[in-house]
């Protein structure tokens, strides 16, 4: 398994000088999903047709903790790109993909910290179909570290920013927030493919994540693994419609 977050984690941990050791490292885990052995998603990760693209901009360590969820995207969208942040210089391939003609780029952030000609809170339906597809710049990090990648990213500043409306709040069990509006990279993943006018994707990265979530619980917490829940039936169900051939009843 080679993508954008798992390439960008190898080049992290060979530029580091020293092993980053995460509570757990001393299971055998799966080069793949990074989950361990016995609680391995790899056999139900599933791949949508999906239009979009996903660019993550990923915080110092991120790449490397076995929670992050910007893997998530990656495994399931193709086109997605990942980027370590620096405040001093930035990659000359992420400026290039921002100024590539076949993308739309938007940067998702909320709406209130930015001149309110800057914000989209939807996106055209003739961007389903024809004329440029739609980027999502995703700023990968806890809350505080996603501020600071907003702030001090003057190359984004050009951008539109897309304000997400979700009306509910997060199920992220991961890690702790102390704010339920907060949600994890995924989850805003799966929200951006929906105002793309994918709601197949969106839904079944919904599911991904529900189920990922379970996995790595369940092996954090030296419990059996359950494949029977309503976040695995509901995953296998949008697996197989997919599969389905366009214009042919589900």
């Amino acid at each position: 398994m080679s993508h954008a977050v798992a390439r960008l984690r190898a080049q992290r941990l060979a530029a580091s000088s020293k092993p980053f050791v995460t509570r757990g490292s001393g299971s055998t885990r799966c080069e793949a999903c990074r989950l361990k052995l016995s609680h391995c998603v790899c056999a139900l990760r599933p791949a949508p047709a999906v239009r979009a693209g996903v660019c993550l901009i990923m915080a110092d360590i991120e790449p490397l903790k076995p929670s992050n969820t910007g893997w998530l995207i990656a495994d399931l969208v193709p086109d997605t790109w990942a980027f370590g942040w620096s405040r001093v210089a930035v990659e000359p391939a992420l400026t290039t993909l921002l100024a590539d003609p076949q993308w739309q780029p938007y940067v998702v952030f909320p709406g209130e910290y930015v001149a309110p000609e800057r914000v989209v809170t939807a996106l055209p339906a003739a961007a389903h179909h024809s004329g440029k597809r739609p980027l999502f710049v995703l700023l990968d990090g806890t809350w505080s570290e996603a501020r600071k990648m907003f702030r001090r990213s003057p190359y984004l500043d050009h951008l539109p920013v897309l304000s997400l409306q979700p009306g509910h709040d997060s199920t992220y069990r991961l890690r702790r927030s102390a704010h339920a509006q907060h949600f994890c990279t995924a989850e805003v993943a799966a929200q951006c493919l929906a105002l793309a006018h994918e709601p197949l994707a969106a839904d079944t990265l919904a599911a991904y994540f529900d189920v990922f979530s379970t996995h790595y619980l369940s092996a954090k917490r030296n419990l059996r693994l359950a494949l029977d829940t309503e976040a695995h039936v509901r995953l296998a169900a949008l697996t197989a419609q997919a599969l389905v051939p366009e214009g042919v009843p589900a």
